[in-house]
């Protein structure tokens, strides 16, 4: 007899991915036999922050930009097909994104949706502002001094499967560890208790597996000449295939490009993996030392040997505070002597951006020789010998508390088309508020994640 396997497939693994990306992915799910779910993960530190500031701006706002161009074009198959929506592009605002969803469904006729949230991620809801500053955060060494806008918690993967079990159809959620967005599924399929460490590792594995999206398809991977990538323009996103004892078949999407294969498996496990013995999750402590990686066909990978220890008594959460304003910058020369031109053009958006009476930091950068690796000082460009003809991009970035300041210095940059030096073409400029943001460790006993329906369609 057949084992019963649970198939997750991803439709984008992180804010901005291919919005088209999900639909031979439905297609495929819609054609296997048994449970079926499909995951969106869209939800970075910072993309938090950014979604805060916008709530903030506008309390409608707050959920993913990009919700209603991922789920629409797979919304009614999906439904029609029994494949049900996990993501966390609930962001900073859950709720607004059920609604969402559901005056979506709305208006593409689909009845009977049941969308439920995961409440439980906002840090203030349970803690003041003392309290969680009091804690010293665990990435960087100060606390940032601006107001904090958000603290957000990452919730583990039992609110989702609490939520499936009220009958959702989509569930969406705030901020969550990656993983969950598959465990979840997977604990109510399989009814894994959450002291059964090895196979919550395993579910953990999975949604690792799949929450880059085409990372482990052939994407990040691909590298001409190294590492060839078939029909890559057409790279398709990953499906897992879960049995109840922890194997795990990666996959992908049917009549697709890209590629599984060991090697892109073995590079996405190693994928943010600090210390391999010791994964740390809201739900397990994952182990990946003695993890056996598979080929057992084209583009399928088996995964085996996942271990567990136990969660860890701390949850991570995001803290997110106002970082005042953006301001930035380019201008291209090219031709003869177009470094000389740029380097001068250097000096002089240095000596305008000063004489405006700032001492904000300024930062430089002449794209087409070192920049990526420079520093704000440009200290490894200096003494090098590029060629002075090419083509060279001058970036100024600054940063401060000043709207209008930050406007200012920005404008210099647009001021070198008419003011020189020669050539000056291509330019472009911006001013953006800025969030920064930093983590603490707190106790999980404060945190009482819940799940609820929102409504359901006629």
């Amino acid at each position: 007899m057949a084992k019963r396997t649970v198939y997750i497939g991803c439709g984008a693994g992180f804010a901005g991915d291919r919005w088209d990306a999900a639909v031979p992915v439905v297609a495929t799910l819609a054609r296997r036999d048994g449970p079926r779910y499909l995951m969106f993960e869209t939800l970075a530190e910072r993309t938090l922050a950014l979604a805060q500031q916008a709530r903030i701006e506008n309390p409608e706002a707050g959920y993913s930009q990009y919700l209603e161009r991922y789920v629409r074009p797979v919304m009614r198959d999906a439904k029609a097909a029994g494949i049900r929506i996990v993501s966390n592009f609930g962001a900073a605002n859950p709720l607004g994104g059920a609604r969402k969803l559901l005056a979506m469904a709305r208006e593409e006729g689909i009845d009977g949706l049941k969308v439920a949230v995961v409440d439980g991620d906002d840090l203030t809801a349970v803690m003041t502002e003392a309290e969680i500053r009091d804690h010293a955060p665990v990435e960087g060494l100060d606390m940032p001094e601006g107001k904090m806008v958000a603290a957000n918690v990452y919730l583990g993967a039992q609110p989702i499967a609490e939520a499936l079990a009220l009958g959702a159809d989509i569930v969406v959620v705030g901020r969550c560890s990656d993983p969950a967005l598959a465990l979840g599924p997977l604990l109510h399929e399989f009814g894994w208790p959450l002291d059964d460490l090895d196979r919550i590792a395993a579910g953990t594995l999975a949604g690792h597996l799949l929450e880059c999206g085409a990372q482990v398809t052939g994407g990040y991977f691909a590298d001409p000449g190294f590492k060839d990538v078939p029909d890559f323009g057409r790279v398709g996103f990953p499906i897992a295939e879960v049995t109840a004892d922890g194997a795990i078949t990666i996959t992908k999407a049917d009549d697709t490009g890209g590629l599984v294969s060991h090697r892109t498996v073995k590079e996405q496990i190693l994928y943010e993996m600090h210390d391999p013995s010791a994964y740390l999750t809201p739900d397990v402590t994952l182990d990946i030392t003695g993890v056996t990686v598979k080929e057992v066909g084209p583009d399928r990978v088996s995964v085996t040997g996942a271990r567990g220890k136990p969660m860890p008594p701390t949850l991570k959460a995001t803290l997110s505070f106002e970082g005042g304003w953006l301001g930035e910058g380019e201008i291209t020369y090219a031709g003869p002597n177009a470094r000389r031109r740029a380097e001068l053009a250097i000096d002089v958006l240095r000596e305008r951006a000063r004489g405006l009476g700032t001492n904000w930091p300024l930062r430089f950068d002449l794209i087409g020789t070192v920049a990526t690796f420079d520093g704000d000082d440009g200290d490894l460009r200096a003494g090098r010998d590029y060629s002075s003809d090419g083509e060279y991009r001058v970036r100024m970035a600054t940063r401060g508390p000043d709207k209008q300041m930050a406007q200012w210095i920005a404008d210099e940059v647009l001021s070198l088309y008419c003011s020189g030096p020669a050539g000056g073409a291509g330019v472009r400029h911006r001013i953006a508020p800025q969030v920064t943001t930093a983590s603490i460790l707190i106790d999980r006993a404060r945190v009482n994640p819940t799940a609820r329906l929102v409504e359901e369609t006629a």
